[in-house]
């Protein structure tokens, strides 16, 4: 029998460590790989937490059991049990974890293509962080070829924790008159969101399962969804439609009128619904935030739920009541916070449902576009370049870093003057008229992302269209 090196096999696979995860070609994650990469976190765990099991869930990817199985079967030759939890969202299978004091693995690849996919793992504390992912990558752990992939047997504990955690919260009828639209799609927790709300008594609407992968990307929303999503609120005349990326932790809302609400958007409305004090907030998220004026304090990270989670140490020394949120809408809870008067434990990885659900309850009987316009006016648009290599888009920021002004005339974008650069994360380019320009390479596919923001929404569309356009003839 074969023996192997874990971090040999995971450095020859070319797997790489993104904002969120292991991510990688569906033809990188061989049996051996997923193995690798279990043995070299297991190792890098028992260092310091005490467990005998470790808990594995998938989203509905066509690669994610087999990736599971060899996932599990790694768990158990180090004599530990795999508990398998099936297809649930990402943090349900993280709450759970952290409930039961065990550490685990989420096989996902999240909103990129079905031939793409990924490994997030969880600390029995949260997230893991990057002196964690380093020390998988340098794992020296042992072990040998896989051989039989093991028969997962579903456990459905992490599915009805979910459901009971948001419901606990608020009485059985708090959405008693609402109409609410579930865009199912291929979501990893499409099953338990139709029972979720309805347990809160709203009459709910499926909308579009698919059984083909669906890369839904919550911070570049496609042209398709935007027009379904106001044809489905005037047929069926919505008060808010919900649905989620692959794996179920990055939300997308749409409000009465079926326009959807942008992440960050929803993350200041909850935030502000949970009375926070505190937020940590990724770069690239809309100014709003702190030109609303209903936080003490607001940090801006690099763009990647880890940073957000490192900087909820810093907040957690002066404030009582934090939380962070992206501009994906993945909204992460740093502290116990009371709702109604019931408690509602910290979740500190990307959430769907809680901005979803807050979001109705501050709106009461008011429609939700009523929240959305009491805010400051500042209006973000984002977009994508797929297919380009990612080496290429630093090449491109390299240059654009030293010149900017004469980048912007490159990219043929009108009444462009550069006030100040942030170098953060990506470049962050403010004009002196007031509007922002993000360029990012993304930190999980061959993407090159581009954020806008304005005080007008065409003029944030604008800057985006225009400056992707004349990148793609750069």
């Amino acid at each position: 029998m074969d023996t192997l090196l874990a971090c040999q096999v995971i450095k020859r696979s070319g797997i790489k460590f993104g904002t969120s995860g292991a991510r990688g070609l569906v033809t990188q994650f061989t049996a051996d790989v997923c193995a690798a990469f279990t043995y070299a976190f297991i190792e890098s765990m028992v260092e310091n937490f005490s467990f005998k099991q470790v808990a594995i869930a998938i989203d509905n990817r066509p690669s994610s059991y087999k990736m599971a199985q060899a996932c599990a079967q790694a768990i158990q030759k180090l004599g530990l049990e795999a508990i398998y939890y099936g297809v649930v969202p990402t943090p349900a299978l993280a709450y759970l974890a952290m409930q039961d004091n065990m550490p685990a693995i989420m096989v996902t690849g999240s909103h990129i293509p079905f031939d793409r996919n990924g490994l997030k793992f969880y600390r029995p504390d949260g997230e893991i962080n990057k002196a964690d992912e380093l020390a998988i990558l340098e794992a020296i752990s042992v072990f040998e070829a896989v051989t039989d992939l093991p028969e997962l047997i579903v456990n459905d504990k992490a599915a009805v924790q979910y459901i009971e955690r948001y419901t606990s919260l608020f009485d059985s009828k708090m959405l008693t008159g609402k109409r609410i639209g579930i865009y199912e799609h291929s979501s990893a927790g499409r099953d338990l969101y139709v029972p979720l709300f309805e347990a809160l008594g709203a009459e709910v609407i499926a909308l579009e399962r698919s059984d083909k992968f669906v890369p839904i990307d919550t911070e570049a929303v496609t042209m398709v969804d935007i027009e379904r999503a106001k044809l489905w609120s005037q047929q069926y005349n919505f008060d808010l439609i919900f649905s989620t990326d692959g794996d179920g932790d990055r939300p997308l809302v749409a409000d009465e009128q079926g326009n959807w609400l942008r992440g960050d958007v929803l993350g200041l409305l909850c935030a502000d619904a949970m009375n926070i004090e505190a937020l940590a907030v990724p770069v690239s998220c809309n100014t709003a935030i702190e030109s609303c004026n209903l936080f003490k304090h607001v940090s801006r990270t690099k763009i990647g739920s880890p940073y957000v989670i490192a900087e909820f140490e810093n907040l957690t020394k002066t404030y009582s009541l934090i939380a962070g949120f992206e501009a994906n809408g993945g909204f992460l809870l740093g502290s116990d916070v009371e709702i109604n008067g019931r408690l509602i434990k910290a979740l500190s990885t990307r959430d769907a449902v809680l901005p979803a659900l807050m979001l109705l309850s501050a709106a009461k009987q008011k429609p939700i576009s009523s929240l959305v316009n009491k805010l400051p006016q500042r209006f973000t648009f984002s977009d994508r370049i797929q297919n380009f290599a990612t080496e290429k888009s630093i090449a491109i920021l390299a240059i654009a870093k030293q010149q900017p002004d004469i980048f912007l005339q490159q990219l043929e974008l009108k009444n462009s003057k550069v006030e100040y650069i942030d170098e953060t994360d990506g470049l962050r380019i403010i004009l002196v008229c007031g509007d922002i320009i993000h360029f990012r390479p993304s930190g999980n596919a061959p993407e090159l992302r581009c954020y806008a923001e304005s005080n007008c929404n065409e003029q944030a569309q604008y800057l985006v269209k225009q400056a992707l356009h004349k990148i793609i003839a750069i």
